[in-house]
């Protein structure tokens, strides 16, 4: 038998080594072919289409949210360069054909439109801003002079209280008759402010005192005068008797009135805050009935609180000229 019919040790060996060489090239090769592949792979892939895919696919097997896959609403995404249009186009899901309703392009960021809506809004709060300050300082006006009034009230209160004074101003009632010779009978001042929660302003300075004597005045009226009088007194707030004479179908033909020399007068100073103003509503002060007046807080000054005082008083006063600055 031959060599080469009956192989020895080192051709064995050699068969081994030539087998091993070449199955370490075919798995080189493969190795080879994978790499090239996955970087094929990796030059095609389109990150935002697998985004939206990945999305869709949730939302459908979760059900969570809208997942009617008929419905089309607009994605909001990082804008990337897609790395192949073609495959881009293709990847996006077509607008299902029941949707009828076309929607408008939303506007980008800093584009014109919106730089217009940013400018009036800017705007817009700029005024919002300044009426507000506006407003604050106006109210604050208002609080430091009712306070201020307050005060002055409360300290003629207490003087004219002790003092008593006379007060020379005669109330026409109708005709020949009015009330006079009336005294200072008693006085008092409060206020009242808002609520916390509304910034516990002052809102209402409240000014009251009765003049009064001893006379009386008798007065008669007749038909229908009689119930017309006597509404008058009531609006007035003089305290008064009467007695009717009726005739024998009881009709009242007059009425003789006995009324008492206490007059009411009471001021009120109350804040609109919404105007900037103060309220000025008299009853009785000059003359029997009511009065209003408008006063800005910038004039609640020495001055007019000094003629508002006089012209409780009866003397002479500049008290209209100054509430009309």
């Amino acid at each position: 038998m031959s060599d080469s019919e009956n192989p020895g040790p080192s051709s064995s060996i050699l068969q081994a080594i030539r087998a091993k060489r070449d199955r370490k090239t075919g798995v080189a090769k493969d190795i080879a072919d994978l790499e090239a592949s996955l970087l094929a792979d990796i030059e095609t892939f389109d990150l935002d289409a697998a985004e939206r895919r990945a999305r869709r696919e949730y939302l459908a097997n979760s059900g969570a949210g809208m997942a009617d896959p008929t419905l089309v609403f607009p994605e909001i995404a990082p804008s990337r360069p897609a790395a192949n249009p073609t495959i881009e186009k293709a990847a996006e899901p077509k607008a299902a054909p029941s949707v009828t309703t076309k929607k408008e392009p939303e506007p980008e960021a800093g584009s014109s439109f919106l730089d217009q809506l940013r400018q009036r809004a800017e705007v817009r709060q700029r005024e919002i801003h300044s009426a507000l300050t506006e407003r604050t300082s106006t109210n604050e006006a208002i609080d430091q002079a009712l306070k201020h009034l307050f005060f002055y009230l409360h300290e003629l209160v207490q003087q004219l209280n002790i003092l008593k004074p006379d007060i020379p101003r005669n109330y026409p009632l109708i005709e020949q008759f009015e009330l006079g010779k009336l005294t200072w009978q008693e006085g008092f001042a409060d206020y009242r402010t808002q609520s916390q929660s509304a910034g516990a302003l002052v809102e209402l300075v409240t000014f009251s005192y009765h003049l009064g004597s001893s006379n009386a005045l008798h007065v008669e009226r007749d038909g229908p005068s009689v119930e017309r009088f006597r509404t008058m007194l009531f609006d007035f707030g003089l305290p008064f008797t009467y007695k009717e004479f009726k005739n024998e179908r009881s009709y009242v033909e007059r009425a003789e009135f006995e009324i008492r020399s206490d007059v009411s007068v009471s001021v009120r100073w109350r804040a609109d805050y919404s105007k900037g103003v103060i309220l000025v509503e008299t009853r009785n002060l000059e003359r029997l009935g009511s009065a209003l007046y408008q006063v800005r807080p910038q004039c609640v000054d020495q001055a007019l609180l000094d003629d508002f005082g006089r012209l409780v008083l009866g003397q002479p006063n500049r008290f209209r000229e100054l509430a009309k600055r």
